[in-house]
C-alpha cells in the first residue's frame, strides 16, 4: 500500500474541512458530511484530540492496544488507505508520524480554548460571552465511545468544561445578564447535577434578580 505523504486535493480544499467530536463524531466537508469507517474514525478523531504529530507506533498501539503490534500497524495502514479522498486532505502523513492538517478545525480544540480563556481570568477573546458560549461548553466528547483512550479524554472534558460554564456564569453574572448566567448554570447542572457550586452559581443568579 502507498503511504500518505502529502494531504490530497479535494473540490472543497482542506481549509473547508471541520471534525466535529462534541456529541458525536462528525466529519464535514463545508456543510456535507462525509462518510467513513469506524477504524478511520477512531484514527482521525484521535489525531484530533492530540493536537499534535503522533509516531504510527504510538497511534497504532493506542487504537488497537489488543493485538501485537505488526498486526496494529496493519490495521493503521487499512485505516489510512479507507479514508477517502476528502478525508485525505485532513490527514498528513510521513514514514514516521501522522497529524491533522493545521488549517482544518476541530470543535473540541476551539471549546477547550475558550474554557481556558475563561479561567485564566485574562482578557476573553471577542464572542466569548456570547450566547454560542454555553453551547460549545455543553456536550460531552463522543459520550458513545468506550474505548480506554477516548473514555480517559471524555472525563478531562467533562472536569473542565464544568469548571468553565461556572467560570462562564459567573462572568455573566456581573454583566447582569442574568437569563444567561442562569443558562450556563443550569448546563454545569446538567452534566453534574450533584455539583454544588454549580447550584450556589444558580442560586446567587436568582437572588441577584431579587428572586
Amino acid at each position: 500500500m502507498t503511504d500518505l505523504h502529502e494531504p490530497t486535493s479535494t473540490a472543497g480544499g482542506a481549509r473547508d474541512l471541520r471534525i466535529s467530536l462534541l456529541g458525536s463524531f462528525r466529519l464535514l466537508a463545508g456543510s456535507d458530511p462525509v462518510a467513513l469507517p469506524v477504524g478511520s474514525q477512531h484514527l482521525v478523531a484521535f489525531l484530533a484530540l492530540r493536537g499534535r504529530a503522533v509516531m504510527r507506533s504510538a497511534v497504532a498501539g493506542t487504537l488497537w492496544p489488543d493485538v501485537e503490534e505488526p498486526y496494529a500497524l496493519a490495521s493503521l495502514r487499512s485505516a489510512l488507505s479507507r479514508l477517502g479522498v476528502v478525508a485525505r486532505g485532513a490527514v498528513q502523513a510521513d514514514a514516521e508520524e501522522l497529524s491533522l492538517m493545521p488549517i482544518v478545525r476541530v470543535d473540541i480544540a476551539e471549546s477547550r480554548a475558550l474554557a481556558h480563556r475563561l479561567l485564566a481570568l485574562a482578557p476573553l477573546a471577542d464572542g466569548d460571552l456570547a450566547a454560542g458560549a454555553i453551547a460549545a461548553l455543553s456536550e460531552d466528547l463522543l459520550p458513545d465511545w468506550y474505548d480506554d483512550w477516548a473514555v480517559i479524554e471524555a472525563e478531562e472534558w467533562r472536569q473542565l468544561r464544568l469548571h468553565a460554564l461556572e467560570a462562564l456564569g459567573n462572568h455573566l453574572l456581573r454583566q447582569r445578564r442574568f437569563a444567561d448566567a442562569a443558562g450556563a448554570a443550569l448546563a454545569a447542572t446538567r452534566a453534574e447535577p450533584l455539583r454544588e457550586t454549580a447550584h450556589g452559581l444558580l442560586i446567587r443568579v436568582h437572588l441577584a434578580e431579587g428572586n
